[in-house]
């Protein structure tokens, strides 16, 4: 019956397009936080919408982050064209709206209002649903406002009063959402029963999800620079926060192709019949091509081993800018203006050209953390010869079954290094947590080898090859200082979240670092964005809100220089 109800939730999501990677503005959604009556449906699947609902905002903000920094390729080269008031209309939706499908109210605000109510009265305890339901939602408010600088809290979920919500401001909302992470913790450490229900995360133990609060905790006193709230949670020891990948928080997929898809929407992007859809980042593949990143086969699958331009012929049909010169913005730079050698056929920062057939060319999504194929040198055969079979084919490689990473032991590791350099510690001790950090990457994306039953592991790096390759990166931290040494250190935390880089963004803007990332396309793209637009749903229906004119406001903890100035890279 769980497997049953967790397909039927899929389903509901599926048919109400929250497992697209895109987000659009529909105008047919009540957003929050206007209308938000507690429901009475079934706490089991209120519960279930909470959680896929807040792991599909995760899939956007993972996205918008990447992109940002480079770790995942942003199309179009004037940031305030790219993202347009629609682009968070979706992730607020889901945080606050009383929309439904099927009758299933799919807010997370509004499924967590009708789940305290119903605890309040019923003589069944449900406590475990609100405290997941107010973890989710603690994440998701942090992450507006990380995102949009401010977010509605004290009149949201009031309709009667407040009919048109004010924003409040970012501060004081972070600090709401640490009293919800206080008050799911009280409920967790009393081990309520699931009573049934399906959590997707953590399979009902209360133990872990205490962990994922502490660890929230960290999350936002990293981002803050409160190293001493950081250093008290840690001081409760390992136990009490995500410490090792057994306890990582992460959304595991499924391989279902139809009726519903459960597949990693990357994999579902890039194994086609029609080839891969999606580009790589030409940045994230070229720095782990020159520094011989034990993660590459892992990360992506080439399907040619050379690219036009890099180490082939141009080619104008499926590689129109193999052909330019670069601009002199991109001679200066060190990186790719078009292609990287090697069959890693991407595109770089900005690109717009058009969409070329290069679908049986292009790079596609590796076995991590899509659950694609592993690389192991297996190129396509060329489209033009007799026995042509394209490899990204439906169900290629692990068929899917990946996972949406969200926070993990090692990007923890990343942030106890991060707050070690901000109070001034040892070498030693930085580089113990920056070491810690790879080696859990590392170990875990090997792990993902095994998921493609076609792939030759002998192409995998060897044991010791690992240990020479992180001893290398952790000696060239040591020897480096200043930029070079920060540069290192942010680039290594930027190829570890590959794949859920909603933190990369933060990163970015809160330090600067790496300042060593390839330019974007166009010479002058604008300002580089501190935050994004207020979602266009919410403006157009809040007339106590009106729309920003640019993306330059900076979240409360931002406190650098104002853009164009800053981050330096841009």
């Amino acid at each position: 019956m769980k497997k049953i109800n967790k397909y039927i939730i899929v389903a509901l999501l599926t048919v109400a397009g929250l497992f697209q990677a895109c987000e659009t503005t529909d105008l047919d959604i009540k957003t929050s936080p206007n209308e938000l009556d507690p429901t009475s449906g079934d706490p089991n699947l209120q519960l279930n919408a909470i959680q896929l609902a807040y792991v599909t905002s995760m899939n956007n903000l993972s996205d918008l982050g990447g992109e940002l920094t480079r770790i995942q390729y942003m199309s179009g080269r004037i940031y305030f064209n790219n993202y347009g008031g629609g682009t968070l209309s979706g992730t607020w939706e889901r945080t606050y709206s009383s929309g439904s499908s099927f009758g299933q109210n799919l807010g997370i605000w509004t499924n967590v209002d009708g789940l305290i109510a119903l605890d309040a009265t019923s003589d069944v305890d449900y406590s475990f649903h609100v405290a997941v339901g107010q973890t989710l939602k603690a994440h998701m408010l942090m992450l507006l406002v990380d995102y949009i600088g401010e977010a509605v809290y004290s009149e949201a979920g009031n309709p009667d009063e407040f009919p048109a919500p004010l924003m409040d401001d970012g501060a004081s909302v972070y600090a709401e959402a640490l009293a919800l992470l206080d008050e799911a913790e009280a409920m967790f450490n009393a081990g309520p029963s699931t009573q049934g229900a399906t959590d997707f995360f953590y399979d009902g133990d209360t133990t872990k999800w205490a962990k994922l609060v502490n660890t929230l905790r960290l999350k936002a006193y990293i981002t803050t620079g409160n190293t001493a709230a950081f250093d008290a949670v840690i001081a409760e020891g390992d136990a009490n926060f995500i410490s090792s990948t057994e306890d990582d928080f992460q959304f595991q997929y499924g391989t279902r192709s139809l009726q519903p898809d459960t597949r990693h929407p990357d994999y579902g992007t890039d194994y086609t019949v029609s080839g891969a859809g999606a580009y790589r980042s030409n940045w994230l593949m070229q720095y782990m091509l020159n520094v011989d990143d034990p993660r590459i086969r892992y990360y992506f699958y080439r399907q040619s081993g050379a690219t036009p331009g890099a180490d082939a012929d141009p080619d104008e049909e499926t590689l129109a800018c193999s052909l330019a010169i670069p601009p002199v913005h991109y001679q200066e730079s060190e990186w790719a203006y078009c292609a990287v050698p090697e069959g890693y056929w991407g595109r770089s920062h900005g690109n717009n050209e058009g969409t070329p057939p290069d679908g049986f060319q292009r790079t596609a999504v590796g076995v991590y953390p899509a659950a694609g194929k592993f690389d192991d040198d297996d190129f396509a055969v060329p489209e033009d010869d007799d026995n042509y079979d394209p490899v990204v084919n439906l169900g290629a490689g692990g068929g899917g079954a990946g996972i949406e990473p969200i926070i993990l032991a090692s990007y923890v590791d990343f942030w106890r290094a991060d707050n070690a350099m901000a109070k001034g510690s040892s070498d030693a001790i930085i580089e113990g947590f920056f070491r810690d950090g790879l080696q859990k990457s590392i170990e875990k994306v090997q792990a993902f080898g095994s998921l493609d039953p076609s792939a030759d592991l002998s192409f995998a790096p060897t044991e010791t090859e690992i240990t020479d390759w992180i001893d290398g990166i952790i000696a060239d931290f040591s020897a480096a200082s200043g930029d070079e040494k920060m540069d290192i250190f942010a680039d290594q935390y930027f190829v570890t979240m590959y794949g859920g880089s909603s933190e990369a963004y933060n990163f970015y803007r809160k330090t600067g670092y790496p300042t060593n990332l390839a330019p974007n396309w166009e010479p002058d793209p604008g300002a580089f964005p501190r935050t994004f637009l207020y979602p266009q749903s919410e403006v157009i229906t809040n007339p106590n809100l009106t729309q920003k004119t640019d993306m330059a406001q900076q979240v409360f903890w931002d406190t650098n220089p104002a853009s164009p100035a800053f981050p330096p890279a841009n």
